[in-house]
């Protein structure tokens, strides 16, 4: 007869399903969040809030540029400039929703936003600017991220993997906005 399989912890794999619906019905109020939840709630809520606030930067900055880009070259990268805030809207969604799920309630309030976030809300005087403003930015989340993956590992795989989500994208417009700039660089700012 086969030993059944054990966790790297020497501990049997929870195999009896009574046990299980027994250990799901305690704390239902506490929704997805059980016992062997290994993070703490309250500090992956007050981290997702700084990422939410961030997200939400990075909403008005791209929409910002989208709506003031000028110049010869202006078109493709308003282009740009809002199918990135469109991703950055899709990123606050995820992060509010998780942040629901743990049971928090996500921090909309636009009091404060700016003292909340990692990233900046810088406008720029012209197209190169707007460009090199939204290249930090990324730049600033994508380090971020990283350490927030990190940090969440095995204690919050579903945080970490929703930040791997994002981070992706992240690095994708951080790439797009190296190109704009690479493109640009000795013209004159349009």
């Amino acid at each position: 007869m086969k030993a059944a399989p054990k966790k790297s912890n020497g501990q049997p794999f929870l195999t009896d399903v009574k046990e299980l619906r027994r250990r799901a019905s305690l704390n239902m109020n506490q929704g997805p969040v059980t016992d062997n939840y290994e993070g703490k709630a309250e500090q992956t809520i007050e981290i997702l809030q700084a990422a939410l606030a961030s997200e939400i930067v990075c909403v008005l900055r791209y929409t910002a540029h989208a709506i003031m880009a000028s110049g010869i070259d202006s078109e493709s990268v308003k282009k740009e400039f809002e199918e990135h805030a469109d991703d950055e809207r899709e990123h606050v969604t995820m992060i509010a929703q998780r942040i629901d799920q743990l049971g928090g309630k996500p921090n909309f309030n636009p009091e404060g936003l700016a003292s909340r976030s990692a990233t900046q809300y810088a406008q720029g005087t012209d197209l190169l600017d707007m460009i090199k403003e939204n290249l930090i930015a990324e730049r600033i989340v994508i380090e971020h991220y990283r350490d927030l993956i990190r940090f969440f590992s095995s204690k919050d795989p579903t945080t970490r993997l929703m930040l791997e989500q994002i981070l992706a994208t992240e690095e994708d417009h951080a790439n797009d906005m190296h190109a704009l700039l690479t493109s640009r660089q000795g013209r004159r700012p349009g």
